[in-house]
């Protein structure tokens, strides 16, 4: 049994390996790095990265060379860690309330129509919208519903209330890192940090950040489950809320249940590793199991229900876009969207008809590319997948949906500057949003070490992210954005493991004898 387990945890690490070192070198030699005038994606970088650059190595410099700012630098983030984390908090929370306060511009493609219904549900043109995007009517009916409650459709309100979701998703993924191994939580605070400075995606109340805290909400209540220490009573609400979160996951953004996935063939591979003290608790996990599938099967059901019987837009079902459409366009041109695809299937009146034509371009195309071809093209996709630390910002069409030159003065003009297409800043921006996940990725990277089953739970997530994206439509990075929760996870319970990884290698390279911490 041993062996079984061994081949599969093997398997995983091998894949994963592969797929997220390559991921790492893309993201390094991405030109989002490049400094300067950059000709590649024409926003060049300013005076305030080659400031910012200074200052950094200034502070690196002066932490290598003086014992007093390192030791100053030990009592403030390491000895009184608490209070600066919670400082740098609150200027995190109160500089994204200042962001969207300031920056708050329409949103085009997909959810510029979801915006769009929410003031005239019934019009032909959503009514064909919402019947070939049947997947993004859940997000339109939920968004209603807040509308109706706030009594409110301003970008403003809807971009309040994303920030409101983001920063829920971040909270819970500290809460599953405390579940886990609470001496990590202050280090966990940290790093989600870094994400929030750097996530302009508050402004886009699309399906991307809105399902990051159903899918943070289920690995927190997956996490809770596997705690034999906490009492049945928690473990059974824990269940119940992972029924529920995975639910209204797959509705709100049907991918986002790639974790949910990942959990179940996780805990399939980690059955192979008998351990003792699970084994006396069997009774109670299979109650837990139990509990966990009549939540997600009931949930489902009511959910499905309140879409099916909904009557605030009008749709088509049988001009649904099939699912091998998305599998079509992803093995054309860079993987990305095809609006010649998307234009393809408006030509068709049946599911079926969709379903067929897209099979035989499918095949046609993979015939076309044949095994080398296609291999090749599965690199290349998988660097436009996975390499942007902006998370494709701004790379969508008529992403914001207003004149792309900003203007304005003041604090808000400033601030558009580093997020409009033709912002004098932009490249600094993706610059230092750049280098922030080229760190992420390091310290996720090198902690391989760490294989407890949690972690590769998140593993799985991940790879299962990649695998999904090199399947179906990709091309971007914002398709990552929904699986981000995995990233965090991972990224706080292993960093201690790629610390500890560079230091050997410093040891090493110097002749010095290695340490045990």
């Amino acid at each position: 049994m041993k062996k079984i387990f061994q081949y599969g945890n093997g398997l995983l690490m091998g894949l994963f390996s592969v797929l997220f070192f390559a991921t790492l070198l893309f993201a390094i030699i991405s030109p989002n790095l490049v400094l300067g005038d950059n000709p590649k994606t024409g926003a060049g970088t300013t005076m305030v990265t080659t400031t910012g650059i200074i200052i950094v190595m200034a502070i690196v410099v002066t932490w290598l060379t003086s014992g007093h700012f390192k030791r100053w630098t030990q009592q403030v983030f390491v000895v009184h860690k608490r209070i600066t984390v919670s400082i740098l908090l609150a200027f995190t929370i109160l500089w994204q309330i200042s962001f969207v306060l300031n920056v708050h511009p329409p949103i085009g493609f997909d959810v510029g129509a979801i915006h769009e219904a929410l003031h005239k549900p019934i019009s032909p043109e959503l009514t064909g919208y919402f019947s070939l995007n049947y997947n993004n009517l859940p997000l339109l009916l939920v968004q209603h519903f807040f509308a109706t409650i706030l009594h409110s459709t301003k970008w403003l309100t809807f971009d309040l209330l994303t920030l409101l979701w983001v920063d829920l998703s971040a909270l819970m993924n500290v809460l599953s890192v405390w579940v886990i191994d609470a001496r990590k939580v202050v280090a966990a605070v940290y790093i989600h940090i870094g994400w929030l400075i750097f996530f302009p995606m508050i402004i886009v109340s699309y399906s991307d950040t809105w399902v990051l805290p159903l899918v943070s909400g289920y690995f927190l209540c997956y996490c809770l489950m596997r705690k034999n220490e906490f009492s049945w009573w928690v473990r059974i609400l824990a269940a119940i809320g992972f029924g529920v979160t995975a639910s209204a996951a797959y509705f709100i953004k049907p991918s986002a249940i790639v974790g949910v996935i990942a959990i179940g063939l996780g805990e399939i591979l980690f059955q192979f590793k008998k351990d003792p003290k699970e084994s006396a608790n069997s009774l109670e996990n299979w109650g837990i199991l139990v509990i966990t599938i009549l939540a997600l099967g009931s949930s489902y059901l009511g959910f499905n229900h309140v879409v099916q019987n909904q009557n605030y837009v009008v749709y088509h079902k049988d001009r649904q876009i099939p699912a091998v459409h998305f599998i079509s366009m992803g093995v054309s041109g860079d993987g990305g969207y095809n609006p010649k695809d998307a234009l393809k299937m408006a030509e068709f009146k049946t599911k079926r008809q969709r379903a067929e034509y897209s099979k035989k371009v499918l095949f046609h195309r993979l015939k076309q590319k044949g095994v080398v071809g296609y291999t090749k093209f599965l690199v290349k996709k998988h660097r436009n997948n996975t390499a942007d630390g902006t998370f494709a910002w701004v790379k969508e069409g008529h992403f914001i949906n207003e004149n792309p030159i900003p203007k304005g003065k003041g604090w808000a003009g400033q601030l558009r500057q580093f997020v409009y297409l033709y912002g004098k800043r932009l490249g600094d921006f993706r610059f230092w949003a750049q280098a922030w996940w080229v760190i992420w990725l390091i310290l996720i990277a090198f902690g391989w070490r760490n294989q407890r089953r949690t972690n590769q739970v998140m593993r799985l997530t991940i790879l299962g992210g990649f695998l999904y994206l090199l399947i179906f439509e990709g091309g971007r990075s914002r398709y990552l954005i929904q699986f981000l929760p995995a990233y965090l996870i991972l990224a706080s319970l292993v960093y201690d493991q790629s610390i500890l990884f560079f230091k050997h290698v410093y040891y090493w390279a110097n002749g010095i004898p290695k340490k045990d911490n």
